[in-house]
């Protein structure tokens, strides 16, 4: 259903915390110009931990609105409680986004028993077209490949963003899933040889800061053609980890700032990026040509 490459879009905000919807208009035009297949709205890269779920709400439905159907809106509805996950599902869908990318349950730590019946309860109550999000560096918990599996026999979970950056995870899920069901790279890093191997998508934070660059690589990694989407992602290197330098999104925002794209607004408990790392990242947007 969605392929290629696929921005995990951060949300501007005020210097007083409040999104800022000008802004973000800006930034969904430009990918959409730029080459863009998807835009994941409020996922973990939109601070969706740190609004409110009225927010939450409000941010999908404008950025479905700025849309207007020109490319898919994928809605970033994940929670560590089953039933607000619910919630944020239900309102994305009658927001009229074309899917749901639900990260696995964080902090507490679920079984994988636990994460099967969390996902099978959201994709039961809600039809719409669901993603898993399996990121345990960030949720300290690991959905295995079998869990995976499992759950892909539910209708509308028709694919999972894979973030641990093991290559080896593509061609398991891709055995036990089968060819029907998609697998997205969720890691910078690994994401050209991901897709390189088969799989069917990049959701990244580099596409933030170089959206026409991304696309151009994802273009040619998922055609086959080895050396040019390898020539094309070696100036996007050090973006793929330097935006890492400090926990996502401080970074990509910062970049952004610096771009004149997004006023400097961020939300505690998150902080503007620690001034030691300014020249470290931007050498890394003047290798990729953002500067």
């Amino acid at each position: 259903m969605f392929r290629g490459s696929m921005v995990a879009l951060v949300t501007p905000m005020h210097t007083d915390g409040s999104v800022d919807f000008e802004s973000l208009s800006k930034l969904v035009e430009l990918h959409i110009e730029s080459g863009t297949s998807a835009i994941v709205s409020m996922g973990t890269t939109g601070e969706s931990a740190t609004l409110d779920e009225k927010e939450h709400c409000g941010v999908i439905r404008r950025t479905v609105e700025m849309v207007n159907n020109r490319i898919p809106v994928i809605a970033g509805t994940g929670a560590n409680s089953t039933t607000e996950a619910i919630s944020l599902t239900k309102c994305a869908m009658e927001a009229g986004a074309d899917a749901c990318l639900l990260v696995s349950p964080y902090y507490n730590k679920p079984t994988q028993e636990g994460l099967y019946l969390h996902h099978k309860m959201i994709a039961d109550t809600v039809p719409i077209p669901q993603i898993l999000y399996n990121v345990p560096g960030r949720t300290a918990v690991d959905m295995l490949p079998e869990t995976v599996a499992r759950l892909s026999k539910i209708s509308n979970i028709i694919g999972v963003k894979e973030a641990t950056g093991d290559l080896s995870r593509l061609p398991q899920i891709r055995e036990l899933c089968g060819d029907n069901f998609d697998i997205y790279s969720g890691d910078d890093e690994t994401g050209t040889e991901f897709l390189l191997q088969g799989g069917n998508g990049v959701i990244s934070v580099t596409n933030n800061v170089v959206p026409k660059a991304m696309a151009e690589m994802c273009e040619a990694a998922m055609a086959g053609d080895r050396e040019k989407a390898m020539e094309l992602n070696e100036p996007l290197t050090g973006l793929h980890s330097n935006l890492f330098v400090e926990a996502n999104p401080i970074p990509v925002k910062w970049a952004l700032i610096e771009m004149g794209k997004i006023p400097a607004g961020i939300r505690l408990p998150l902080t503007p990026l620690s001034e030691q790392y300014h020249e470290t990242v931007r050498a890394a947007m003047r290798k990729a040509g953002a500067l």
